[in-house]
């Protein structure tokens, strides 16, 4: 009797241990499976809402075509696809279109080099010098000169660090979109932004920004830069690897994320999104090569030069998967692709008393503060950013929200408010908060 009882208890003991796994690998294994926004406390007809608001901004050509994608608690209740990819033919802009996301490479890229921190390959404040030698003795921009960008320099009072690259507060700048100073230091030096210029390695082009002067003191000021560029080319240096090998074993593959290239293969050249500009009179119109630098960069076949800061294409449901993971403390469909502490590191103010505007920065991601909160309605603590070409994203980790919208369009002055309405709409859109649970 002894034996069976002891028996039984083992079996309930074993379904028990089962069940419980079964229900942990069902929730990291969500996949953003499409279900019924009721399902997860939001409307259906308030999400329907924001049809009619695309739509006017497509009809207007404002935006010849958007992409938008929401997700709670790990589950789709909205994506879509309005209006035109070209607007000669009329062709509709599908949902699986490769779009251009510039500085969502960003937030990849700092992935990239978590997952070799947590190798302990490095520390977060060790010098950038210790691992890339050309950062080494660098100087601070004190004079300049419009007439023929000649400047003078004072000495850094400390070196810029691994941290301060990720939060974009090394002082370097930014080539094209920067300050007057470096954007004309930059240039002289061929020093460029990433987007566009396939050609050369971004390790050449980094150590020649080694040695230019930083536009201000390492970690005083928040600066958007080519910082990310910087950690690219680190993480070539510390993996051994180039870094779109790195990114698709690291990253793409583990992730399921089968669009997302720095240069697409040509089968999928017929999926890449038309890129808009606006004229003169701030009409939409198709982007032309300028500069030496084509719309269809992503098309390039062979290319060399990978922008850890702005080179990627993908689709809006590649990145929804990234996100997916992050807001799933770092697991995705049973992978554990890095640990619920790196994810806090990440998504958590690490500047201090330094702003970026409202809001503060983690490692490689914009973190809402209170007074953001107020903006919009997503919630405190929300981290979030976007590509130069009219991508964006969010994710709320208290609401459970993941938010993207995806355009091709820059600059756009005419459609530039579409992605705050949007976030606006899909708080409105929910019906039962978490945060109320919570409280």
């Amino acid at each position: 009797m002894r034996k069976q009882l002891l028996s039984l208890v083992f079996f309930l003991w074993v379904l028990g241990t089962y069940a419980q796994t079964a229900s942990t690998i069902q929730k990291a294994g969500t996949n953003l499976k499409v279900t019924t926004p009721e399902s997860v406390g939001m409307s259906s007809a308030r999400l329907q809402r924001m049809d009619k608001m695309i739509q006017e901004y497509t009809s207007k050509n404002y935006l010849p075509g958007v992409i938008a994608f929401i997700s709670r608690d790990g589950k789709t209740v909205y994506q879509k696809a309005f209006g035109v990819n070209d607007t000669e033919t009329k062709a509709a802009l599908e949902l699986n279109a490769i779009m251009r996301i510039a500085s969502q490479t960003k937030a990849l890229t700092s992935l990239g080099v978590m997952l070799l921190f947590e190798e302990g390959k490095f520390l977060l404040d060790d010098p950038v010098s210790k691992y890339l030698p050309a950062f080494k003795n660098q100087q601070v921009l004190d004079k300049f000169s419009e007439k023929d960008s000649t400047y003078t320099t004072v000495p850094t009072k400390r070196e810029v660090t691994i941290r301060h690259l990720l939060t974009h507060t090394s002082g370097i700048g930014y080539a094209g979109i920067g300050s007057k100073e470096a954007t004309a230091i930059y240039a002289k030096a061929k020093v460029t932004s990433g987007i566009g210029t396939p050609e050369g390695k971004i390790g050449d082009a980094m150590n020649r920004l080694g040695a230019l002067p930083l536009m201000h003191q390492p970690g005083e000021k928040f600066t958007y830069s080519l910082s990310t560029d910087v950690l690219g080319y680190f993480i070539e240096v510390m993996s051994g690897q180039p870094l779109d090998k790195f990114m698709r074993s690291r990253i793409f593959e583990p992730l399921d994320m089968q669009d997302t290239y720095f240069y697409l293969p040509a089968s999928k050249h017929n999926r890449l999104a038309t890129l808009y500009t606006e004229d003169a009179q701030k009409n939409t119109i198709k982007a032309q090569a300028r500069n030496g630098q084509s719309p269809d960069y992503p098309k390039v076949t062979n290319g060399t030069y990978f922008s850890g800061g702005a080179g990627l294409s993908s689709t809006i449901t590649d990145y929804a998967k990234f996100l997916h993971m992050m807001l799933n403390n770092g697991s995705y469909n049973g992978k554990q692709i890095i640990s619920p502490a790196t994810v806090h590191l990440m998504t958590t103010n690490q500047i201090g008393e330094v702003n970026q505007g409202d809001n503060k920065f983690g490692l490689g991601f914009g973190i809402i503060t209170s007074k953001g909160a107020t903006k919009l309605g997503v919630s405190e603590g929300s981290y979030e950013w976007g590509g130069y070409y009219g991508t964006s994203y969010w994710v709320d980790p208290k609401e459970g929200i993941i938010g993207l919208l995806y355009t091709q369009k820059a600059p756009n002055t005419t459609g530039g408010s579409i992605a705050d309405k949007y976030k606006a709409m899909v708080y409105q859109a929910i019906t039962t908060s978490h945060n109320q649970k919570a409280e």
